[in-house]
């Protein structure tokens, strides 16, 4: 697989964030102290430094990553897992920008017994049924991050081959005829892997991290709630989203592996340090 690209650049995580805290460009200039031109100018893109710095701290984002997410100048390091997860990245078309976007989703199993789970179906199932096959895994489970459309495109047809359960939380729309919902803090057991749900709202009313142990690393697949160098973004909600992630993702332990919905795997000890949201 080619190297899948950061989803947010420097200057949708200056966007998200001054949405979220609802700052008129007026505002974040005059608190920033530079000109609407020069605000402006970064917010289309201009990695112009030193107004980035100015920027950044109004909107409660770390100058330091903020500078090197501009600079293109780190990429995460990549963990390899043996055996017992993989990660398929699809072609979701979007209607409101025009331009089709990369959605992941992810697959895992316990390699003694064979059993499985998915998260997410990414926008074809193709490959992932395909993988399944190979691999002669038994697929127990289809545990859902949210009901985003570019999540659940290919739910159908995911669930009707494998026959697996299809798996919610109880606050995010019923996606599937026959899915079952849950609660947060719920756990559920695949042969020596054990899955904790935590309800990381705020990009939509379920969204839901799956914390996951007995792998080679902790795991925490985190749909939209968290992306490499960003965070899954909300208009309405943005502080409900940044308190889930501080307070439950950020307080796993520092040698989890993050899988988010979007753009390419990371982990928290990495988040911590690069960030702009969470770094400090």
């Amino acid at each position: 697989m080619s190297r899948i690209p950061l989803e947010d650049d420097f200057n949708d995580v200056i966007n998200k964030a001054q949405r979220g805290l609802k700052l008129s460009d007026e505002q974040l200039a005059a608190q920033a102290r530079i000109s609407l031109e020069e605000l402006k100018a970064v917010k289309e893109g201009d990695p112009v430094i030193e107004t980035i710095r100015r920027v950044a701290r109004p909107l409660g984002l770390a100058p330091g990553a903020l500078v090197t997410l501009a600079k293109k100048a780190w990429y995460p390091e990549q963990p390899v897992f043996p055996h017992g997860f993989t990660m398929f990245n699809t072609y979701f078309p979007h209607e409101e920008i025009g331009l089709d976007i990369r959605v992941n989703s992810y697959l895992v199993w316990d390699a003694r017994t064979r059993v499985a789970a998915a998260f997410d179906t990414g926008a074809n199932c193709s490959r992932m049924l395909d993988f399944i096959k190979t691999e002669k895994l038994i697929m127990l489970y289809i545990f859902l991050t949210h009901t985003h459309q570019d999540h659940v495109a290919d739910l159908d047809r995911l669930a009707c081959t494998t026959g697996a359960d299809v798996l919610a939380s109880e606050l995010e729309p019923a996606p599937f005829h026959g899915s079952q919902r849950f609660k947060e803090n719920s756990y559920f057991h695949m042969g020596d892997l054990t899955i904790k749900a935590l309800l990381t709202s705020g990009h939509s009313p379920g969204q839901t991290t799956y914390y996951i142990t007995g792998l080679s690393w902790p795991l925490a697949i985190v749909g939209d709630s968290l992306f490499a160098s960003s965070m899954g973004g909300s208009k309405d909600h943005y502080q409900e989203q940044y308190d889930n992630d501080r307070k439950k993702i950020f307080a796993l332990p520092r040698d989890t592996v993050l899988a988010p919905g979007h753009g390419p795997l990371t982990t928290l000890a990495q988040e911590r340090k690069h960030n702009p949201f969470f770094a400090r």
